[in-house]
C-alpha cells in the first residue's frame, strides 16, 4: 500500500467531521479530518514536500490521541503527486505527456525518490504569497526543489490549503517537514504578537526537545503566510534526525512518532490558555 492509498483509508474510515479540500495537479484528493470540538481550532498539514512523506503517517498517531481542548484539521498529505513520485517513481504518472516533462525536469533521470516539488516541479512551500519569491534559495526554473511558481498560488495544492484557510480561520497552525528536529516559528512579527508566538513554540519545544530556530533567508511558505497574513501563531517542525537521509523511511517513524506524539495536546492546551 503506497502512501497514498494510506491516507485515503485513513480518511474514508475516519468517523469525524471530514472533507476533501481540493485536488492535486494530478487529481488526487488532499483530505482533511478534523479531532476535537471547538477552539481554538488548528490547521496541521504534513508533507507538503513530497520527499517527506514518511510524516503524514504521524498525522494518524495524532488522529487517534486526539486533542484535550480545542480542534485542529489534520491535512495529512498536502502534496500527494509528489509524496508519490518520491515513493514509487513515474509509475504513479499515467499521462505520457507529463512523464516525458518530469524526466526533463529530474534531467533524464528516473530516481525521484529526492524530489521535493509537485507534478509541474513547483516547490509548493515556497509559492505561498509571503516575501514570495525573495528566498535565499529560491529558483525560476521548475525542477525537483526551489522552484516558487509562475506566480504565488499557481498550484492547485497551494490554492486549496489556502482557500480552505480561510474558510476556517484557524487560530494556530502547524506544518511538518523531515528532517533536522529543529523548530521554526519566526517571520517578522509584530512586538505585539512576537512574544505570544515565542511562548507557543516554547511549548512545542517541550514537548517534542527540540530546539527553536529562525530559518533565515526563507520566504513563500505556508508558515511564513500564516503569520504574515493572518497574523496567528504558525510553526514549522522538521521532525527526524539529521543523520537519516531523504526519504527518512520506516526505520526512522518510531523515532519521530515517540518524540511528536503529543506536541498537538500541549499545543492545543497551550492556546486555549493564550489566545
Amino acid at each position: 500500500m503506497d502512501i497514498y492509498q494510506k491516507m485515503s483509508s485513513f480518511y474514508q474510515s475516519a468517523t469525524t467531521e471530514k472533507q476533501i479540500i481540493g485536488k492535486s495537479l494530478l487529481g488526487r484528493n488532499i483530505y482533511a479530518v478534523k479531532i476535537g470540538c471547538g477552539r481554538p481550532m488548528g490547521i496541521v498539514q504534513y508533507a507538503i514536500h513530497g520527499r517527506e512523506y514518511i510524516v503524514a503517517s504521524l498525522a494518524l498517531l495524532h488522529a487517534q490521541l486526539g486533542v484535550h481542548t480545542g480542534s485542529c484539521w489534520l491535512i495529512p498529505l498536502a502534496n500527494p503527486d509528489g509524496a508519490l513520485l518520491s515513493e514509487c517513481g513515474l509509475s504513479s504518472v499515467e499521462d505520457e505527456k507529463r512523464k516525458n516533462k518530469l524526466l526533463a525536469l529530474n534531467k533524464q533521470s528516473t530516481d525521484f525518490s529526492l524530489w521535493k516539488a509537485n507534478a509541474r516541479g513547483v516547490d509548493l512551500n515556497v509559492n505561498f504569497a509571503a516575501t514570495w519569491g525573495k528566498g535565499a534559495k529560491n529558483v525560476r526554473t521548475a525542477g525537483a526543489e526551489n522552484y516558487i511558481g509562475a506566480r504565488p498560488f499557481s498550484e492547485p495544492e497551494t490554492l486549496a490549503l489556502r482557500n480552505f484557510t480561510f474558510k476556517i480561520k484557524p487560530d494556530y497552525t502547524v506544518s511538518y517537514h523531515t528532517k533536522g528536529e529543529e523548530i521554526y516559528w519566526y517571520f517578522g512579527q509584530s512586538t505585539r504578537t512576537c512574544p505570544r508566538d515565542m511562548t507557543l513554540a516554547q511549548v512545542l519545544s517541550r514537548a517534542t526537545g527540540y530546539p527553536l530556530c529562525e530559518a533565515k533567508g526563507s520566504a513563500g511558505g505556508y508558515k511564513d503566510w500564516c503569520i504574515q497574513r493572518l497574523g496567528i501563531p504558525s510553526f514549522t517542525i522538521e521532525a527526524g534526525a539529521d543523520t537519516l537521509t531523504h526519504p527518512i523511511g520506516e526505520e526512522g517513524l518510531e523515532n519521530i512518532l515517540t518524540k511528536n506524539e503529543f506536541a498537538l495536546q500541549r499545543l492545543s492546551d497551550a492556546c486555549s490558555a493564550i489566545l
